[in-house]
């Protein structure tokens, strides 16, 4: 999958592509969090702007004999057009996903290129049924290595009235799934606002809460409802993500992830990182229990750590699933350099689960952390006696292939498609990562390298 984007936010041009891990790093206000915010709304919201285009005909079939027959062959052809046609619609909705004025999107544009394999596509069998309370109205099926999606009406279709365009919209999504699904993950974001909402989200709702209250009272005319949502959107579809999931953090752990039943030495993994685990209480509150220890704390009484890693840990533990994109802005938020470490290698380990992670970040830590997983993934009996010296397993080490690293900087790009002449403009500019010596991560390099220049000066002199 590769993402371009122009003219965002300080962006002027840039692309990039997924791995199995991508890291952004680079200086404060490069765009970093542009490029994430930008992937995270498509991906979020993407089933809204593609659009497969269905024909009349297949319509009136299906609705005239209860049956009908579409060609998924043919959809296949058109999924680079659709694809761009929906990026197309996304582009506009851009100030909608950073609550921003439009006046700075004008410009803007965000395109996506996904790998598509017609056999792929058409391999997996697919079945899915629309139900009412009281019966079947729609049922899909596609068997497996078949080009071919059969539809059916409900038999007694004939005695109610189901809307065409309900019809028709329900084509469309599953043409979408078929067509776009298991190239598009989905996405999980803990935006590097997570620890303010961790701690306020319950004021906050009591705050909208009693504002509602006074609305409803006045008599002015003002219509509560309304006022609710132009607020809620004042703030960037990422944020209101980690919100909306931290309000709803008591109704999923009645649940639990495939982590959860079938690889709990990674949960183990995180409670070394935060200390501790999060339980619920009797009253419907999230609580922090450090381990080894008698104590029960609000997340309010916790440490900022402990509040800055609450989504992550509740999505590892109660929704993960393969597949997923776990997306963390500055995953280095309030830990401890040991920690930073540790946050590393349990990204390693949910890359070798299925699950892809994306990060950007300001820890050389975590990226020697990461060079040190490279480096070590190969067959020498020296980085073997390493790793088993140091403590290393073949879970945490990392496959060179499936790193993708970009540093937000200057690059030379070409100002007009008509010109020739290249200037330099804010980008994102992929960095080597290799099996000998990890990342390239030179934006760190440079002030950790002026910094050991200033203290060898201060220890020997000039």
């Amino acid at each position: 999958m590769k993402i371009t984007v122009q003219n965002l936010g300080i962006l002027k041009e840039a692309m990039f592509e997924l791995g199995h891990l991508t890291v952004i790093c680079g200086l404060n206000n490069t765009g970093k969090t542009y490029a994430t915010y930008a992937l995270y709304g498509f991906l979020e919201n993407w089933r809204g702007f593609l659009k497969a285009d269905v024909s009349g005909k297949e319509i009136d079939e299906i609705i005239d004999n209860g049956v009908g027959r579409i060609d998924i062959a043919q959809h296949v052809q058109k999924a680079k057009n659709i694809l761009a046609k929906g990026c197309q619609r996304y582009t506009k909705e851009l100030p909608r996903i950073f609550a921003s004025d439009s006046k700075y999107f004008s410009h803007a544009k965000f395109h996506l290129d996904l790998d598509q394999d017609i056999a792929s596509i058409l391999h997996p069998p697919f079945e899915r049924k629309l139900h009412s309370k009281k019966s079947e109205l729609l049922s899909f099926s596609k068997p497996e290595g078949i080009g071919t999606l059969d539809i059916s009406l409900s038999a007694d279709h004939g005695n109610f009235d189901l809307p065409r365009r309900m019809i028709k919209d329900a084509i469309i999504d599953v043409l979408n799934e078929i067509l776009f699904k298991r190239y598009l993950p989905r996405p999980f974001i803990a935006s590097a606002e997570r620890t303010g909402v961790a701690i306020f989200s319950k004021e906050l709702d009591f705050a909208r809460n009693r504002l509602l209250e006074e609305m409803a009272r006045s008599s002015k005319g003002i219509d509560p409802l309304e006022l609710l949502f132009r607020s809620y959107n004042d703030y960037a579809w990422p944020v209101r993500s980690n919100v909306d999931f931290t309000r709803r953090v008591i109704d999923i752990t009645k649940q639990d992830s495939f982590i959860a039943t079938k690889y709990p030495h990674i949960l183990n993994l995180f409670r070394d990182i935060v200390g501790g685990e999060y339980i619920t209480g009797s009253n419907n509150s999230v609580y922090f229990k450090p381990s080894k220890k008698n104590l029960k704390l609000t997340i309010g009484e916790s440490s900022s750590a402990v509040r800055s890693m609450l989504d992550i840990g509740s999505y590892l533990r109660h929704i993960a699933q393969p597949g997923d994109l776990l997306m963390v802005d500055e995953p280095e938020l309030n830990l401890h350099p040991e920690n930073q470490r540790k946050v590393a290698r349990l990204f390693a380990r949910l890359i070798k689960l299925g699950i892809r992670v994306f990060i950007t970040t300001h820890s050389d830590y975590i990226i020697k952390e990461l060079n040190t997983l490279i480096m070590l993934n190969q067959d020498k009996p020296h980085l073997k006696q390493i790793s088993s010296r140091e403590g290393f397993e073949n879970e945490e080490l990392v496959d060179a292939e499936k790193v993708k690293v970009y540093i937000a900087e200057k690059s030379l790009l070409k100002t007009k498609s008509t010109s020739k002449k290249r200037t330099m403009h804010p980008s994102l500019v992929e960095v080597e990562v290799s099996d000998d010596y990890g990342i390239d991560a030179r934006s760190f390099d440079v002030v950790i390298n002026k910094m050991n220049e200033i203290q060898e000066a201060i220890v020997w002199g000039d």
